[in-house]
């Protein structure tokens, strides 16, 4: 999503070294694997809403493992916690903070500022990344949708300010989706809040970084109940808001704190000497057993201690089992990608690779398609066909969404990178010439 929020705002890729435990990826590297992850999170976004609307959900068995699946929004979470929190750790280990967006990533870049990466230039890349194909999509779905036509100037307002989980009965058709992508980017706002209130944990004291996300994590966990007592109106969930969906960013934060560990370890090996980093790492670099940890995990999620699968409350204990398991799951799809050496040939493919870059387009525009798709071809909502309607789904969604990323997306990216580009090019031509204007007043008085 976005997260993956999905992202893509970067110029075009290098070519990846395969990394090992010993070289996981910094700041400034492509990561090709997680590009391709972010296209199996989009797809599986829409597999699960294709599931739901055609009553594959209530399938014995199957029917939860489908609906489960909108733990794919975890996977977009965690990627973007761990993309966009890459600058903070290396700012928080001496280094270069200079980390250039990626294709799969919400990460930014920017040297470091006071200590931490430059927060306007963050939040200007974010801005660029997510609204203009976002607001191609809102104004398009409000306009020509049927079911959204009579949208009022709130439902407008609140969609194209990606402010729908604060505002009531605000989620409208072709856009539900888009509550998720709101957390995002109240994520996007909250997280230099997060890199400023940790930016003194550096040197010695970095190792507290992890315990004090552990904590922030714990601390969210009583979300559910405490978004029970607040005075919101009707139509307005506040288990939606980001604070209540922070373990699942968390799980990228924490893989991101330990990958900065392990790299400050492999570049001095006097800077880390405890025994549990190389324990955690090579854990978390095992295939199989991550791949274990995340069998057990989704199971359990597609039971009731994490709630119905689709539409229905949870109860409070619930929604903490769900976001426990959750974050769990993001985690132990990613370590693997990170923790553990290569290949990862089908994640590294063409196809993924091209699917991962055009994942953000796959997530705003599936629902928009899945209901013209229902209309289009004559199928009932909710009447069965659902691999009938995930094939013509999938097939448009990619289509439209390649053409998102040429003709919206990546203009976007490149008009922003020639904006930068020139200003960093006039920084240093001032810069020369107030060095030459110093260097000749310089001079002038040694021979006076």
């Amino acid at each position: 999503m976005v997260s993956t929020s999905p992202d893509s705002s970067a110029p075009d890729a290098p070519t990846a070294r395969r990394q090992t435990a010993a070289e996981v990826p910094g700041p400034r590297r492509f990561v090709p694997q997680l590009e391709g992850m972010r296209a199996l999170a989009a797809l599986g976004v829409l597999t699960t809403h294709v599931a739901f609307q055609t009553r594959a959900v209530e399938i014995p068995v199957l029917g939860p493992v489908l609906g489960r699946l909108d733990l794919a929004v975890a996977l977009f979470f965690g990627l973007s916690g761990f993309l966009l929190w890459r600058p903070w750790v290396a700012a928080a280990h001496g280094g270069d903070t200079h980390g250039g967006d990626t294709h799969c990533g919400d990460t930014h870049g920017g040297g470091a500022s006071g200590g931490h990466p430059p927060i306007r230039r963050y939040l200007r890349h974010r801005v660029v990344r997510i609204w203009p194909a976002y607001l191609v999509v809102v104004v398009l779905v409000l306009t020509l949708l049927p079911d959204a036509q009579n949208a009022d100037a709130t439902v407008w307002l609140a969609n194209l300010t990606l402010t729908q989980v604060f505002v009531p009965l605000s989620l409208t058709a072709g856009l539900t989706q888009m509550w998720s992508l709101s957390v995002e980017v109240a994520f996007y706002l909250l997280l230099p809040l997060l890199g400023l209130a940790l930016v003194t944990l550096r040197g010695r004291r970095v190792r507290w970084r992890i315990p004090a996300l552990f904590a922030i994590g714990a601390a969210s966990l009583t979300w559910g109940w405490v978004a029970v007592t607040l005075p919101v109106p009707a139509g307005v969930e506040p288990k939606n808001w980001v604070v209540g969906h922070l373990p699942w960013f968390l799980a990228g934060l924490v893989l991101a704190e330990l990958v900065g560990l392990w790299e400050s370890r492999v570049a001095d090996p006097r800077a880390v000497q405890s025994r549990w980093l190389a324990v955690v790492i090579g854990i978390s670099g095992r295939r199989w057993l991550m791949f274990a940890v995340l069998v057990v995990a989704y199971g359990l999620a597609c039971t009731p201690i994490a709630g119905p699968t689709g539409l229905g409350d949870l109860h409070q204990w619930q929604f903490a089992v769900k976001m426990v398991l959750g974050a769990i799951c993001a985690y132990a799809i990613l370590a693997p990608l990170l923790c553990a050496p290569g290949p990862f040939r089908f994640l590294d493919s063409r196809v993924m690779q091209a699917l991962g870059r055009w994942s953000y387009g796959i997530f705003i525009w599936h629902i928009a398609v899945l209901a013209v798709v229902f209309g289009l071809f004559g199928i009932v909502p909710f009447n069965g066909d659902t691999v009938l309607v995930w094939a013509i789904t999938v097939v448009v969604t990619i289509g439209v969404s390649a053409a998102s990323y040429a003709f919206v997306e990546e203009p976007a990216r490149r008009w922003l990178r020639r904006r930068e580009t020139a200003r960093a090019t006039a920084v240093r031509q001032e810069s020369g010439i107030a060095t030459d204007q110093a260097v000749t007043a310089t001079a002038t008085t040694a021979g006076n």
